[in-house]
């Protein structure tokens, strides 16, 4: 049975309200036309009573804008009634193609500013909705996850901060470090992991691969990564490799300490397809410096599936990797912002998490459980034994 088709057997918390702020606009309309789509074509007997009032709409987007002063202050006002209903707010801190006025200047948005108005409109909200829920893929500050002496524990205060303000769940794609959610016990908290979404994506446009430990082989960049790198082979029931990084810890560039070399721990590569897995592309200079150490190990294929797509230093580099053959494909997903350049890329594969998003937002507003949502496993078996299926035709 497709999801559309499921069964209501809960009440919904209250009305349903999605409120993407501008830096989130363009994701969330794509999430409300899933949502309009299954809510009108979903058959239940009891959705003529008062408990399911405003369930089918044509639209769930609650109006919001965050008008801003000439000294560049702001304020977040909701153009519509609210008052009982199950908000979901959606945030792309990372969205830096976003601008503001500051003083006759153009400023671009940082993700602080971006945290600011996700806080603006939650006040603006003022207690009257039932319940407010926070969509936010890249978590703000994740980076900032534990202390090393004396430093501020950005992304704990964060939560801290929106939990007082009176959120009850945050969701977040691929938190750096989901013990993060330690700050914030008693609150709900789901870090959720795209790997269903890189194995469509990738099967779509890659129908060549065999995959099985003979032919592929996952890989983790560094050792911050295992955890994801080995729940990824075991799904597929693939061998993992990882790289780890030698730095020189005697000088800091660029807020950081330089990367000396990446040694590589795991079985020969030799003629295999790798999955180089990870949760964010920043400057890309680790994925960059990993390719080319497999490709030099004779890797057939390499692939990069990172669920962020930062791109700090630009494409430049990533350009000629591919243009070398040192990089096959580039997936990263929509939950932030990319550039029309990007797009662009013969390289690049989109992963649109807008359907996901969508699931998981219906299910939190019937109360029911994330759990088949959370595990992804049966559904990739059923993906992989579709493709295998195809191939052996």
């Amino acid at each position: 049975m497709i999801y559309e088709e499921k069964t209501i057997e809960t009440i919904p918390v209250g009305p349903l309200g999605l409120v993407p702020l501008k830096s989130c606009m363009e994701l969330g309309k794509k999430v409300d036309e899933y949502l309009v789509a299954w809510r009108r074509e979903r058959e239940s007997e009891h959705k003529s009573t008062i408990a399911f009032s405003g369930y089918q709409r044509d639209s769930y987007i609650v109006e919001s804008k965050i008008p801003r002063f000439g000294t560049g202050e702001a304020k977040g006002t909701i153009t519509q009634t609210i008052r009982g209903d199950d908000l979901y707010i959606m945030v792309d801190v990372c969205n830096y193609s976003l601008t503001y006025s500051l003083c006759g200047m153009t400023n671009h948005m940082s993700p602080d500013d971006h945290f600011q108005d996700l806080k603006r409109i939650i006040a603006a909200a003022a207690g009257k909705a039932r319940r407010i829920n926070v969509i936010m893929p890249f978590l703000y500050e994740s980076r900032q996850h534990k202390r090393s002496g004396r430093e501020s524990l950005d992304c704990a205060l964060a939560l801290q901060e929106l939990i007082n303000m009176g959120v009850e769940n945050i969701i977040t794609f691929d938190a750096h470090d989901p013990r993060v959610q330690n700050a914030i016990p008693l609150k709900g908290f789901e870090t959720v992991q795209p790997i269903y979404q890189f194995i469509k994506y990738l099967l779509k446009v890659e129908t060549d691969l065999q995959i099985d430990s003979d032919h592929m082989m996952v890989i983790s960049p560094d050792e911050g990564g295992m955890g994801r790198a080995v729940y990824f082979a075991n799904v597929l029931g693939l061998d993992m490799g990882m790289f780890y990084k030698r730095r020189d810890y005697t000088q800091i560039i660029n807020g950081r300490n330089p990367i000396v070399a990446h040694e590589f721990l795991g079985s020969s590569v030799e003629g295999k397809d790798v999955l180089i897995i990870d949760d964010m592309i920043s400057s890309g200079e680790s994925m960059q410096d990993v390719a080319k150490e497999l490709k030099r190990r004779k890797a057939r294929k390499v692939f990069i599936c990172s669920t962020f797509g930062l791109f700090t230093n630009g494409l430049t580099k990533f350009d000629k990797y591919y243009e070398d053959g040192l990089i096959d494909r580039i997936l990263t997903t929509n939950l932030v912002y990319q550039t029309p350049e990007l797009l662009s890329r013969p390289y690049y594969i989109n992963v649109d998490m807008s359907k996901y998003i969508a699931l998981i937002i219906d299910n939190l507003n019937h109360d029911a459980s994330l759990s088949e949502l959370l595990n992804p496993t049966r559904r990739i078996n059923k993906l992989l034994d579709a493709y295998r299926s195809k191939n052996q035709k």
